[in-house]
């Protein structure tokens, strides 16, 4: 592939992940059932940090089971075709960052720069939880036919 190729494609999945305020999240409970869900998130070289409720399933499923599967998906009104929608997903680990720890504060900062007013209510509450969900491999696909491994950062290889 031509080094021009390859940075496009390079930009079309960072791309993906700038256009959207959150992530889609694929959990597991401890019992082994599936579950779906997305949440907002903001972004560093680590991954992706996630505050979320107990009283939603997947916080329950990624304390319990700490790892998860991430996707970025084309909205469908960007897609030429529904079947060929561009998408990156990652596999992840999943860290809870304590209340206490030094990143906690600043992650929720982000988060209120990004997203607004309600991050400071949601802070009060004492069932959220901030979460760390750290890529350690992914696929970014562009199309039929072309499928492209990624690194933890989303880096094409």
């Amino acid at each position: 592939m031509a080094d021009s190729e390859r940075q496009n494609l390079q930009n079309t999945c960072d791309e993906l992940i700038r256009r959207q305020d959150s992530l889609l999240i694929a959990s597991r409970s401890a019992g082994g059932a599936v579950a779906i869900s997305y949440a907002p998130y903001v972004r560093d070289d680590a991954g992706f940090y996630i505050f979320v409720s107990e009283l939603a399933q997947h916080t329950q499923n990624l304390l319990a089971q700490p790892r998860a599967s991430i996707l970025f998906i084309e909205p469908e009104a960007d897609a030429g075709n529904p079947f060929a929608r561009r998408r990156l997903t990652f596999d992840c680990r999943v860290r809870e960052i304590g209340k206490n720890h030094v990143d906690y504060a600043p992650k929720l900062d982000a988060m209120a720069a990004k997203f607004g007013d309600i991050v400071g209510v949601l802070r009060t509450l004492p069932d959220f939880h901030l979460l760390l969900l750290q890529p350690q491999t992914g696929q970014f696909v562009a199309g039929f036919g072309k499928a492209f491994n990624v690194d933890g950062l989303g880096c094409l290889q």
